[in-house]
């Protein structure tokens, strides 16, 4: 399992479904339903915490605040630097567990001897972006929220990336993937990060693990001939990343070659020195 490398984050504990987490000075504790066991909660945070995010029974939840929060603050990874905050459904901003996948795009990138230019789809607030942006990518980034896309922007401008050849773009990615087919656009590199659950245009729902082959399908013809890798992330438990491996390997080997791989994603616990599985990667990269 592969695991991040932050100064500015830090996974304290896990218990009792809630995880304790340090973002800058400001600790936080948030539910995780994955973490099933009892174990003791020694350390004396888990009663000085700033903030937790409570469940409700009805559904949702809502943020208790035990000392003053800042309405938005900053935390860095690397060169890099984000706004957090505090928002519904427990999240803050960042997934910390995908600081691996940014060390790896940048990798690859400055590895690559050339331009590369990469879509990030499902883009959220942009951290991924940002780690291509720095590393000397041209950058489309994709979501249907535009308060992510302003957000992102926002994190752009943090880490004195708003310079930076990147198009930010409010829009469902499978018609824009369509479009781009049609125009015949094509990238060095795909980051897709696709949620667990989603509503299509008419507004039916649809689940990951039936949609995902085609949503791949559907990135292959835009795809470049010298395409340099293909990132494919999911929280959904349903997913292992084998299923996922299994995924790119026949949607992209065959046209492609290089190599698949994959992994389970997670984050150092401090007072365990164990480590907590948050998602699944799979990812295909050329052999050059």
């Amino acid at each position: 399992m592969r695991e991040a490398q932050w100064k500015d984050y830090e996974l304290i504990d896990c218990s009792d479904g809630e995880r304790l987490e340090r973002w800058g000075e400001i600790v936080l504790i948030r539910p995780d339903p994955q973490i099933i066991w009892h174990t003791e909660r020694k350390n004396p945070l888990w009663h000085q915490a700033h903030a937790r995010y409570k469940r409700s029974s009805s559904g949702g939840g809502a943020w208790q605040y035990n000392k003053k929060v800042p309405q938005q603050w900053a935390i860095n990874y690397k060169n890099l630097t984000f706004g957090i905050k505090p928002m519904g459904f427990k999240h803050t901003g960042v997934f910390p567990e995908q600081a691996v996948n940014w060390d790896f795009v940048s990798d690859k990138i400055r590895a690559a001897g050339r331009p590369l230019k990469v879509l990030n789809m499902f883009a959220y607030t942009g951290a991924a972006t940002l780690a291509c942006l720095e590393a000397g990518a041209s950058v489309c980034h994709v979501d249907a929220s535009k308060g992510m896309v302003q957000w992102a922007k926002e994190n752009a401008a943090l880490s004195s990336l708003s310079d930076k050849p990147v198009r930010w773009l409010v829009d469902d990615c499978v018609k824009f993937v369509q479009r781009e087919q049609r125009r015949g656009n094509h990238y060095d590199g795909i980051i897709m990060d696709p949620p667990s659950y989603g509503r299509g245009p008419g507004g039916e729902v649809w689940k990951l693990e039936e949609q995902l082959f085609s949503l791949v399908e559907l990135c292959v013809p835009i795809l470049s001939d010298d395409a340099c890798f293909f990132i494919l992330n999911s929280y959904t438990t349903g997913l292992s990343p084998s299923v996922m491996e299994y995924l790119l390997s026949v949607m992209l080997k065959p046209k492609f070659g290089g190599n698949v791989s994959s992994s389970e994603i997670g984050l150092h616990v401090t007072e365990s020195r164990l480590t907590l599985p948050c998602g699944s990667t799979a990812i295909w990269q050329s052999n050059g």
